[in-house]
């Protein structure tokens, strides 16, 4: 029943849609009048609503067919980022030239964003839907939007001339945010209705999730052996194994240089190190729950994405632990990855309620020998997820661990106080008061 309801919504909420763009302020407010006067009307004899009737839908009229002569040419050029970030405002510019030998003016610039019902975040979509059925109800557009989009609006443009408009967007997911093209607008000379001029230009941004302000943190843990030492990690390390000549690199310490190999070969060359101790922390993040828990996910990988922000990756490793198709295990930090990278992982990660929250263990207990310390941020707390805090603590391995709930569901957490360490309980609108006492 609740699939079948999804599907009937979106036609009504395409239509919302259609029905904001199309029409101005001044058209919305005629668009009322006329449906106040249409009843009244009814009855000439008794009202004269119907004259008000009659302007209206005169005005209306005239506005739709004068819709009909705006056929002007342009192409248009968009300038993103490279990433964005969840409810942070994204600026850029949109080049646009006139390609008509009329003067333009009165132009308002509209991006296409991609349709939802078309991407595999629908079905995603539909979990929300299921989960939130009445509060969607109170907010139809909350599953049409993906962001805010400002219209902007463009400069007079003379005939094969160009110029630029700049956009603000608010993304509201993380992902990938897809643009399918741009839409100029000119209103008719009432103000009522646009005239649309559509061209395809897809493109699209990453959003990475939101980041809250986090404590600086002391991480406690000691060098760990890492056999065989990194490669492409930078020589920071305690002690170093040598792996192989290369070209000088601006920033290479001069005694790494190779002088028999430099006299050789006419140009600098340098001698390449492993370490072999270095700081290694892993970042826990639990996928294992259903739809109920969207929320309560969402601000879990905001966490998990303001550690990941906030550790400090030029002397140290940092594992991000996960599982979605399978058990991923992504490594950033002195040199292997950027940290960009890691958030571009966590832009895309997703709930995985079909598998075992063991799955995630053996990862994790096959990587403890190595780890300095460790963050886990798990999405309820039960005995599965005990028995990896404990395997950890065998092992040795300092850990900060974090349970994010619904509010008030700390009454359904059991044995937390049994643990010889503190479990952190952040309720997911309380979060940033929450980790500032961290």
């Amino acid at each position: 029943m609740k699939r079948f309801l999804f599907k009937r919504f979106w036609p009504g909420s395409a239509l919302g849609a259609w029905f904001g763009r199309r029409f101005t302020k001044a058209g919305t407010l005629a668009i009322a009048g006329l449906l106040m006067t249409g009843g009244l009307a009814m009855d000439s004899e008794q009202s004269l609503a119907y004259q008000t009737f009659a302007l209206l839908f005169c005005l209306l009229l005239a506005a739709f067919v004068f819709s009909f002569f705006f056929r002007a040419r342009f192409s248009v050029q968009r300038h993103l980022p490279r990433f964005g970030s969840v409810g942070s405002p994204i600026r850029y510019k949109v080049l646009i030239e006139n390609k008509t030998s009329k003067e333009q003016r009165g132009l308002v610039l509209l991006e296409d964003l991609a349709d939802p019902r078309k991407h595999p975040a629908a079905e995603h979509a539909l979990v929300l839907f299921e989960w939130r059925f009445i509060r969607v109800l109170r907010n139809p557009r909350r599953l049409r939007r993906v962001a805010k989009v400002e219209e902007a609006a463009i400069p007079r443009l003379a005939p094969q001339s160009s110029g630029a408009a700049e956009v603000t967007i608010i993304p509201f997911r993380r992902g990938m945010l897809r643009f399918e093209g741009v839409t100029i607008a000119r209103s008719d000379p009432l103000g009522l209705f646009r005239s649309f001029v559509r061209m395809d230009l897809p493109q699209s941004v990453a959003i990475l999730p939101k980041r809250y302000l986090v404590s600086p943190l002391a991480l406690p843990g000691s060098t760990k052996y890492q056999p065989g030492g990194i490669a492409m990690a930078s020589s920071i390390g305690e002690s170093e194994e040598f792996v192989s000549l290369r070209d000088y690199r601006r920033g290479d310490p001069m005694r790494h240089i190779h002088w028999k190999s430099w006299a050789k070969t006419g140009r600098p060359i340098v001698k390449e190190f492993q370490d072999e101790f270095f700081v290694r922390h892993a970042l826990i993040l639990d996928t294992f729950a259903g739809g109920e828990k969207a929320e309560v996910f969402e601000e879990a990988v905001s966490i998990a994405a303001s550690f990941a922000y906030t550790i400090n990756t030029q002397e140290s490793l940092l594992d991000l632990m996960f599982v979605g198709a399978e058990a991923f295990c992504f490594t950033a930090g002195r040199g292997v990855a950027h940290m960009e990278q890691m958030l571009e992982v966590l832009a895309a990660v997703q709930l995985c309620p079909a598998k075992r929250f063991d799955t995630l263990q053996d990862l994790v207990l096959k990587h403890a020998a190595l780890l300095s310390g460790c963050i886990c941020i798990f999405l309820n707390w039960n005995e599965s997820r005990r028995e990896l805090v404990r395997s950890l603590q065998v092992v040795g391995v300092p850990l900060l661990v974090i349970v994010v709930i619904e509010p008030g569901g700390q009454k359904k957490l059991s044995n937390l106080s049994d643990m010889p360490m503190p479990i952190h309980v952040i309720e997911h609108d309380k979060v940033q008061e929450r980790l500032l006492e961290l």
